[in-house]
């Protein structure tokens, strides 16, 4: 029997049922509810549980309870939370709400939280937890296994640990199969350390692909001399991979991405991440305005060319943005990178081709039995034309903005389709002006 959400039930009845609901549906329902009754319902949480939920509601709800909730249980709650979680919560705040915020947190995870915020947006060390295990490469094998199984005694699970040298400079990942095998006597700094890392400025989507490349559960995160500053875990590599793969499809859809539950969006929040792409848009498709007033002569000779528009515009788009939704993915598995250019390019090149001529066989019979034999040449050669030029470039454009450092996925499959909207009329109005001599 399906129950009833508890953002639908009355205030008065909500704390006799919180005790019977799952986290997971609890998360569910408060990020349905708005943002009022969500904060009175989450005070209603016990301590402990309040920490669980917290921390499920991701960044976007989480940095709206905070600033909603102002009594100490709810601060405290946040204060507990790794340094990488409330770095996001207060990377949603206003600036002024994150600056009062931050400065009520203790002092020491104030200093965590403002080293994390120290480094770029979306790089490394933005995500990076705390280190909790180092090994010091002058230890013995006995020494490290000691250490360890202090560690192991409150409840860690230790499969891989960093070795320093000295000055903390980071030396390489030694797992737990080699302390063990290894010699009591023998160093860490003499035996085989897997050398695996990624770097504080490090984009942080590379940094991700890099733990989930790697046998590892989390790798080292270093600075720009090579010191170990902390870690990057599985579960944290996982999340920036969810979040970057909701921003890539936000942006090929041609919108920018929300960053929250759909739900708990306003309109007037979902209109202004859509309203610049549009914007966009629509300057671009001016330039398909600006090619139908270039050839009305050729279309008021010829009404029968304007009836086929349609179709070779959403051949075009349809095409560009097959290619460029192939490229990209393939850029974000690593798949392909700009070394590949030539290569992707001339693949999809032929791709198009082989498409393109098989759509304008297909058309060829009944558009000549429409329009006769001339018109329908026309169409055929036009197709052909404009399904290499739309798979070319929804190939390069993507490759060429990995180039110029700009996110692929900016270059959306509807900003292609429009560019291809154009050149493929000129295209098309060159090739009839050409045999029809229109």
């Amino acid at each position: 029997m399906e129950t009833t959400p508890i953002g639908r039930l009355p205030l008065h009845t909500i704390s006799e049922r919180l005790p019977e609901i799952p986290d997971a549906t609890l998360v569910t329902d408060l990020i349905r509810m708005d943002r009022t009754r969500r904060a009175v319902v989450f005070r209603l949480l016990p301590k402990d549980r309040a920490a669980r939920v917290f921390d499920r509601l991701g960044p976007g709800i989480g940095s709206e309870l905070v600033a909603d909730l102002s009594d100490g249980p709810v601060r405290e709650v946040f204060s507990e939370l790794a340094p990488d979680d409330r770095t996001a919560i207060l990377d949603e705040m206003p600036a002024g709400v994150a600056n009062r915020i931050l400065q009520e947190l203790p002092e020491a995870h104030r200093a965590d939280t403002m080293r994390l915020l120290g480094f770029p947006k979306e790089s490394a060390g933005r995500r990076m937890s705390p280190l909790d295990l180092i090994l010091r490469a002058d230890a013995t094998a006995a020494e490290a296994l000691d250490t360890l199984r202090d560690r192991a005694a409150g409840g860690a699970r230790i499969t891989d640990a960093p070795v320093v040298d000295a000055t903390r400079r980071y030396l390489g990942m030694i797992p737990l199969s080699s302390i063990v095998a290894a010699d009591p006597d023998a160093r860490l700094g003499e035996l085989t350390l897997d050398d695996i890392c990624v770097h504080t400025h490090d984009d942080q989507e590379d940094a991700a692909n890099a733990v989930m490349h790697s046998s590892a559960d989390l790798v080292p995160v270093v600075d720009a001399e090579g010191r170990l500053v902390g870690m990057l875990t599985e579960p944290d590599a996982r999340a920036v991979l969810h979040l970057e793969s909701d921003e890539d499809a936000a942006l090929a859809g041609g919108s920018a991405p929300l960053r929250r539950p759909y739900l708990a969006t306003s309109v007037i929040r979902l209109a202004s991440k859509r309203i610049v792409w549009l914007l966009v848009l629509l300057v671009a498709a001016s330039l398909t305005v600006g090619v139908l007033d270039a050839f009305e002569e050729s279309l008021q000779s010829m009404v029968v060319l304007s009836l086929f528009i349609p179709l070779l515009i959403g051949t075009g788009g349809n095409t560009g943005a097959q290619a460029v939704t192939t490229v990209v993915r393939a850029l974000s598995t690593h798949d392909i990178t700009f070394s590949d250019f030539f290569r992707v390019a001339f693949t999809e090149l032929r791709t198009g081709l082989l498409l393109g001529a098989a759509l304008g066989l297909c058309t060829l019979v009944p558009v000549t039995l429409f329009a006769g034999f001339e018109v329908a040449l026309v169409l055929a050669i036009s197709l052909v034309g404009i399904c290499v030029l739309a798979a070319t470039a929804g190939a390069v454009v993507p490759l060429l903005a990995t180039k110029v450092g700009i996110d692929p996925a900016v270059v959306s499959a509807p900003f292609i389709t429009t560019l291809v909207d154009a050149s493929g009329l000129v295209l098309y109005f060159l090739v009839a002006r050409a045999i029809l001599g229109v």
